[in-house]
Formats: C-alpha cells, sequence, structure tokens
C-alpha cells in the first residue's frame, strides 16, 4: 500500500490535515494522486541537493503529466482533468532552471505526509492505551456503583424489615397482654401459652436475623469505604500532588463526593436501624434477648466506620498558592495565598453549620531552629454550597497571610537539620467540628507541605524544593523529607521534566529530547532505568564549567518558553534539546540555509539560538551558530521576526539573511509566517516615510558598519561554550564553523528597507542597471527560496521621466523611495574582484537590509 493511499484511510482529522497540506498551488493534490506510485519510488531528497538528477526527474515527470493527459483525452468524462493537466505542466515549466527547486517541494510534501501518518499511528497507540487505561478506571467506577447501589437496596430492605419487626413485635405484646387477661380454662391457657412461645420464637429469631444483616451489612460497608479511602482517595490525592507540579491529571472531586455521601447516608441508616431496635427493647424484652447482648459492638462498628469516612472527606480542594506565584505551595510571607477545602459528605442540613478554622504547623514542635508563623487575615470560614459549582460543602479562603512570629531574639536559629530556609518543609492546618445526628466528630486536614520565602529570590530554590518533595514523597506530614531527601530515577526525573514544559509550552518533551537530556546528565548508555539523580546534583551542585545549577539551567530555559516562545513550542519549531555535535551532523545533511532552534547551555537565565548550513563554492558544507538570544533581546523583537529579519553582512556590507528552511526542509515563511507581525506586501505603495524595522544583524570575519550610520560591535569571538557534558561528543570533522556572535547587549539596528548606498549607485547611472557582475553563478545548494527577483523597469522609467528642468528632484527622489517596488527583483553584479574570497555564494541574494 502506498503513502498516499495510507492517507486516504485516516480518521477524519488528519485526512483532513492531508487536505489542508493540498491547499496551495505549489504541487497539485491531483499529481500527487495520478502519480502517487512513481512519486514514492523515487528519491527526491537526494535530487534536492543533486542538480543532475533534479533535471532527470523532471524530465520524467513532464513525460507522466503528457501521458495522463493523453490518458485523460481518451476519457469521455474526464475535460476537466485533460484541462487542469494542461495547467499544471504549464505551472511545473517555471522551474526549468531550477529543476532542484521542485525537488524539493516534492520531498517536502513527502515529509509532511510521513509526519501525518506517524501523528495519527500516535495518536492511534495512545487512544488505545488510553482506552485500556479508561477501560481499567470505567470498570472500577462501575464496581464501585454496583455496590454502592447493593447496598442502598439493602437499606431499603432492612427498612422494611424493621417496620415489620416492629409489628410482629406489637402482635406479640397485644396477644401476650390479652392473654394474661383472660380468663378461660387451664387447657385454652395451656394452648394459648404454646401460640406465644412460637410467636416469641419467631420475634427472636426476626431479631437475630436483622441483627446479623446489620453485621453483612457493616461488613460489606467496611469493605467499600476500605476501597474508597485507601484507593479511590489515595489516588485522587496522588493525582492532585502531581497536578501541583504540572502533570495533566483529572484533579474533580465530584465522583468521591458522590460515593462518600452515598455510603455515609447508608450508615446512617444503619445508625438509625439501631436506635430503633433500642426503642423495641425498651417496650419488651425476654431472656437471652439478642439486642441488648450484640447491639453495643454494632453500635461500635457503626460509629468507627462513620468518623472514618467523615474524617477522610474533609479534604484540601485547592492547595495554598499565591496569585502572582511561581506555582502552588510556594508562599511568601505578607503576601496574600489562597486555599479551598472541601467536605465531601453533601448534607444541606450542615450548609453555614460547620466553622473552618486555619492554623499553621509550622513545625517548630518537632524540628528545633525551624521558622513559626502567624496566620492573618480571614481564617475562619463557614463550610457552604454557595462557594463550589455543584453545590458542594466548600470554604474558600482568598486572604490568608503568612506572618514571621518572632522568637526570642528573632531570626532563623540554627535547626537540627542543618536545612536551608527553602527545605523547610510547613503545613497549612484546616479544623472543624461535625456535629449531626448525635455525632461528633472532630474534623483536620493540612495541605501538602509548602516552602515559605520571605523574598523572591528564594522562589527559584523553592519551587524546586516542591518538585523534588512531590515527585518523590507521597507522605504529606514528612516534613523532615530534606533530612535525607531521596534521589530521582532517571524515568521519575524526565516525567516531572515532561510536565513542566507541557504546563509551560503546551507540548512535553519527547523521547529524542529527554535523550539527550540523559546523555548531558550521565553520558550515552544502552539504557538509563538505573540511573539516579541526587537532590544536591539537581539544585545544590553546580554544572561542569559553570557557575549555576541544572536547576537553573532548566529553570531559565522554561521561564523563556512560557514568557516568549509558548506557540513555537507548541508547534514543533524548536527542537530544544539536541547537542552541538549531532546538530553538526544533522544540518551537514540539509540543503544549504536550513537551520534548527536549540537551547543554550551557557546562559544561566535560559538562552535559544539557532544554528544553519551553508555550502561553500567547492560544495563543503559548514554550521554558524548565532549568539544566544535571552529575554532582553526577545522582549524588543519576537523570536519569528528575529528570524525573519536576520541578516549577516558579506560583500561590500551587504546583509543578506542566511535563513531558509527550518529543520528538516520547512520553508521559513510557512514555519513561522503566522506569527510576523507585518505580513509581506504593502496596503499602499507610497508611504509618507521609509519604512523602518529592527533587525539583528551579525558579521562573518571581523565586524562592519551600515551606510545609515556607525554599527555597534557586533561579532565577539566569545562563542556558545562547550557543553556541560559534552566531551567525545563532537564530530571529528570540526569545520572551521564561525560562530556569528551578536553583542552582549542586544545587538539590534533600525534598518530601513531601502539601501542609500545601492540607490546612489541607481541614481548616478540613471536609472539603468549597468553595475558590472560581481557574484558567480548560483550553488545548486543555496535554496530558490533565498534568490531574489529583478526590479521593474517601469518603475525606473516613471521616474526618470518626472525629472525636468522644473521638477523639484527631491520630492521625485522621496516618492521613488516610498514606491513598494522598488527593491522587486533586483539584479545587480559587479567584477567577481571585488568578491574578496569569502566561501559563500550569495549571489541573487536578497539584498534589502
Amino acid at each position: 500500500m502506498t503513502q498516499w493511499e495510507r492517507l486516504q484511510q485516516l480518521d477524519t482529522v488528519y485526512s483532513q490535515r492531508a487536505s489542508d497540506l493540498y491547499n496551495g498551488d505549489e504541487f497539485p493534490m491531483e499529481v500527487r494522486h495520478y502519480l502517487a506510485h512513481w512519486i514514492e519510488g523515487q528519491d527526491w531528497e537526494r535530487a534536492s541537493r543533486d542538480s543532475s538528477q533534479a533535471a532527470f526527474l523532471f524530465q520524467v515527470l513532464l513525460e507522466n503529466l503528457d501521458n495522463q493527459f493523453s490518458r485523460f483525452a481518451q476519457e469521455k468524462d474526464s475535460f476537466l482533468l485533460q484541462r487542469n493537466f494542461r495547467r499544471y505542466k504549464q505551472n511545473f515549466q517555471k522551474y526549468q532552471e531550477e529543476p532542484y527547486t521542485l525537488a524539493a517541494i516534492i520531498n517536502w510534501f513527502l515529509v509532511k505526509e510521513k509526519e501525518i501518518l506517524n501523528d495519527a499511528e500516535l495518536a492511534q497507540q495512545v487512544q488505545t492505551l488510553q482506552v485500556q487505561s479508561t477501560a481499567v478506571e470505567m470498570e472500577s467506577q462501575r464496581q464501585m456503583e454496583k455496590k454502592l447501589k447493593d447496598l442502598k437496596i439493602k437499606v431499603e430492605v432492612m427498612e422494611h424489615n424493621i417496620r415489620c419487626l416492629e409489628e410482629q413485635q406489637d402482635e406479640f405484646d397485644f396477644k401476650f397482654q390479652t392473654h394474661k387477661m383472660d380468663s378461660c380454662t387451664e387447657e385454652e391457657k395451656n394452648m394459648q401459652r404454646q401460640g406465644l412461645q412460637k410467636m416469641l420464637n419467631a420475634l427472636d429469631k426476626c431479631r437475630k436475623d436483622f441483627l446479623s444483616d446489620i453485621s453483612t451489612m457493616l461488613d460489606a460497608t467496611d469493605c467499600l469505604s476500605s476501597v474508597l479511602i485507601d484507593e479511590e482517595l489515595v489516588d485522587w490525592k496522588r493525582r492532585q500532588q502531581k497536578s501541583c507540579i504540572g502533570a495533566p491529571d483529572d484533579t474533580s472531586l465530584e465522583q468521591l463526593e458522590k460515593w462518600f455521601t452515598q455510603i455515609i447516608e447508608c450508615m446512617f441508616q444503619l445508625q438509625k436501624f439501631l436506635q430503633k431496635l433500642d426503642e423495641l427493647v425498651g417496650k419488651m424484652s425476654y431472656e437471652n434477648d439478642p439486642i441488648p447482648e450484640r447491639k453495643p459492638h454494632l453500635n461500635k462498628r457503626v460509629d468507627t466506620l462513620l468518623t472514618n469516612l467523615i474524617k477522610s472527606s474533609f479534604v484540601v480542594e485547592t492547595q495554598p498558592s499565591m496569585p502572582q506565584g511561581r506555582g502552588p505551595l510556594v508562599l511568601r510571607t505578607n503576601v496574600q495565598f489562597s486555599a479551598k477545602v472541601r467536605f465531601l459528605y453533601k448534607v444541606p442540613e450542615l450548609n453555614h453549620v460547620l466553622k473552618v478554622s486555619v492554623s499553621v504547623d509550622n513545625a517548630a514542635s518537632q524540628v528545633k531552629g525551624f521558622r513559626r508563623f502567624n496566620v492573618l487575615g480571614t481564617s475562619s470560614k463557614a463550610l457552604n454550597m454557595a462557594e463550589s459549582t455543584n453545590g458542594g460543602m466548600v470554604a474558600d479562603f482568598r486572604h490568608l497571610t503568612l506572618k514571621d512570629q518572632k522568637v526570642g531574639g528573632g531570626g532563623k536559629g540554627i535547626n537540627d537539620l542543618s536545612l536551608s530556609v527553602t527545605e523547610e518543609l510547613h503545613k497549612i492546618n484546616f479544623q472543624t467540628q461535625f456535629e449531626y445526628q448525635g455525632l461528633s466528630v472532630f474534623l483536620e486536614t493540612s495541605s501538602l507541605p509548602v516552602v515559605v520565602i520571605s523574598n523572591s529570590s528564594q522562589q527559584q530554590s523553592a519551587w524546586a524544593a516542591v518538585l523534588w518533595f512531590n515527585m518523590l514523597c507521597s507522605d504529606p506530614k514528612n516534613v523532615k523529607f530534606f533530612e535525607s531527601p531521596l534521589p530521582a530515577s532517571w524515568a521519575q526525573f524526565g516525567e516531572m521534566l515532561n510536565w513542566q514544559f507541557l504546563s509551560s509550552g503546551k507540548r512535553g518533551l519527547d523521547s529524542d529530547q529527554l535523550e539527550t537530556l540523559a546523555i548531558k546528565l550521565f553520558g550515552k548508555q544502552q539504557s538509563y532505568d538505573q540511573c539516579k539523580i541526587p537532590w544536591a546534583k539537581f539544585s545544590k551542585e553546580n554544572l561542569p564549567d559553570t557557575n549555576f545549577t541544572l536547576w537553573v539551567w532548566l529553570d531559565g530555559i522554561l521561564t523563556l518558553v512560557k514568557s516568549y516562545l509558548s506557540d513555537l513550542w507548541s508547534d514543533g519549531s524548536i527542537m530544544g534539546f539536541v547537542s552541538k555535535g549531532k546538530e553538526r551532523f544533522l544540518l551537514k545533511k540539509k540543503q544549504n540555509g536550513t537551520f534548527l532552534l536549540r537551547f543554550s547551555e551557557s546562559i544561566k537565565d535560559g538562552g535559544i539560538t539557532f544554528s544553519w548550513v551553508q555550502y561553500s563554492n567547492d560544495g563543503i558544507p559548514s554550521v554558524q551558530t548565532v549568539k544566544p538570544f535571552t529575554s532582553t533581546d526577545l522582549k524588543q523583537i519576537a523570536l519569528p521576526e528575529i528570524i525573519c529579519n536576520f541578516r549577516i553582512m558579506v560583500a561590500e556590507n551587504v546583509p543578506v539573511n542566511p535563513l531558509c528552511y527550518l529543520y528538516p526542509n520547512i520553508p521559513k515563511d510557512q514555519a513561522f509566517g503566522k506569527y510576523y507581525s507585518e505580513k509581506t506586501g504593502e496596503e499602499n505603495p507610497y508611504l509618507k516615510y521609509i519604512k523602518t524595522k529592527l533587525v539583528f544583524v551579525s558579521k562573518e570575519n571581523g565586524c562592519t558598519s551600515v551606510e545609515e550610520g556607525p554599527l555597534p560591535d557586533l561579532c565577539t569571538q566569545d562563542r556558545d561554550p562547550r557543553s556541560f557534558s559534552e566531551a567525545g561528543d563532537d564530530d571529528d570533522d570540526d569545520d572551521d564553523d564561525v560562530l556569528l556572535q551578536g553583542s552582549e547587549v542586544s545587538p539590534m539596528l533600525s534598518c530601513p528597507t531601502v539601501d542609500p548606498f545601492w540607490l546612489n549607485n541607481v541614481l548616478e547611472n540613471d536609472g539603468e542597471n549597468t553595475a558590472p557582475d560581481l557574484f558567480p553563478q548560483p550553488d545548486p545548494h543555496i535554496p530558490p527560496s533565498c534568490l531574489p527577483q529583478t526590479i521593474l523597469e517601469n518603475d525606473v522609467d516613471i521616474f526618470k521621466e518626472e525629472i525636468s528642468a522644473d521638477t523639484d528632484v527631491r520630492l521625485i527622489l522621496q516618492e521613488f523611495l516610498n514606491s513598494q517596488n522598488i527593491l522587486n527583483g533586483l539584479d545587480i553584479s559587479t567584477t567577481e574582484d571585488n568578491f574578496n574570497g569569502f566561501g559563500l555564494d550569495y549571489s541573487n541574494m536578497p539584498l534589502t537590509p
């Protein structure tokens, strides 16, 4: 089955993506369809780099189009197809001189098709896993629902049985009283006594059976409550714990609330049945009555189960967090934070009755030297149904503040564990007193351990502690966790990192990115299953050849992604984590101008850079890299704009953009065009002023300036330092790859869209293109999207005709400068002697700054 046939069998979502892929005119879908077998049998990737192979495939393609045209000409119902294929052949003729361009286009479409197929296959696999997981989860829920339904039915049956028991006892009592007052013969009395004895025996049996039914129900309820408390509730708490550090887990409480409410209501019904038995015993009892003997034990079991269920149903629905904080569980003194508690037993009679108070377990009683805090603000609220969407019992605390509690001379003492401030774990406690139907229970629940800081500079290390604790520890009471913190396995660490990127940029880390990080941390290994990362290596020890830790580096990248690169990270444009050796390996196999985006390893607060491949005249590839862009740069210009307008200075200070294809072979404008602030083309061809824009400019092999004025030093020899674990990772052919560096302050220039130096040459030649041929012929590795077009002669002629003796030359010049098409298709050439031996062939590349 061909790739094209597989595409046509995909689900609607992915078949629509394939359809959208062929919306343009670059490569018609009909050509792809009717020539599918031949197209997929050719090596288009090679043809995009080999001119002779491209020319051969181009001619065969035209022949195949002719064959299809002839075939449609013989079919009566194929008139439109015949007409379309004639037009397709005419359109393809424009690639006669550049067949490798068409080869690159076809190869790009085939690669995108493979991506769609891979995504569909991955989605199918994920769906299969999700279906299996969901099936298990649904089965568990169905079992719980079934058991609760059975329990409710049994309660209804018991309610009927106890009414029958009461009626049976009333009947016996009536006959017994009648028997005592009846004056009859002894024989008749004996017969009555025998009848009463049978009734008493039956009543005794009913009482024993009813007590046994209650005991059986308590056994079933005990099992159900164990599943609910020890499995379902624990699983929810773990999901909530992971969601606090970015995991996309479901933390809704509606299902648990429903189950807790149902089972607690059944237990209160059993409690009423036992109270009813007390009434029956008060009316009538007899020797060896089972109720006085067995009921106390049953009462105790009911109270124990009810107490356990009610205590467990008091939970922290939303963990403490600051409105402007990095994440939950990091609190700052004197800054407001919020938290929400929920009582999972939903009973309208208790609405606005239970008062919840807040306190801080500052661990002072457990660990000497831990700081102590007081809670200020609205520290008491009633559980009510108005603050939840489904009418649950909720207390939402929105204005709480922690304040240092000065002890002795004040300040932080030396704690027994010698922990840093951000390794101290504290808990926010919530308490209330439950009083209902004669049952009194003190309820208390605690937040997950929080880290309390006093200034924003501690937030980064505090969040590291939150990540580490919630990744590895499921016991919220373990405030001494960092006394001896557990190491993280690579699987746990990779999962946690994946959550961080997922929450920061809407896309997690793929296997290649995780493997790159694993190699950097542990070196190349067959398997990383046994590899572990200690807490100190994560947050305390600096990386080799740097002055920052692993977490500081990763956190800087996460902040950069969240603040400036979220869309690019989400759509997969950023490769992100890739070693320099692999970067060169990937790029040197691609066509000229192919580039990729990766994170810098040398910048503490996060940096992103791009590298591209270019070919010398003898076809030798080299990879160049710009100095990483930081938040300072990206605040001023978005990365897509930088890529669009990036220039390097070559012959005669002409700035050109060397970036053409995002790896593997996506045209730059196709990958980033939707993010450009200005689209190509102008609505008004005559503007009042020459348009300017900020661009990044780098100089190859030295520094230079532009005609508009002095240019800051944009080139340094300070390269992006060697990877902290890249020893042995570089390729052996460590060519003279030039790292084009920007200045350490943001190297942005305000450059006009017209080069005045070039304009002077045009005016001196009276508008005619008479410049000598400067550049050699185009190298086949230079992609067509980088080639320019020529200026329209009539534009220059109009300019010449408007100049006369009575004409204000400066006014005409200004109008000429404002012309939209002034640089469209410029064809400039000078002598080859002025080329100064550059290894790159920049002929016919765009000359606009």
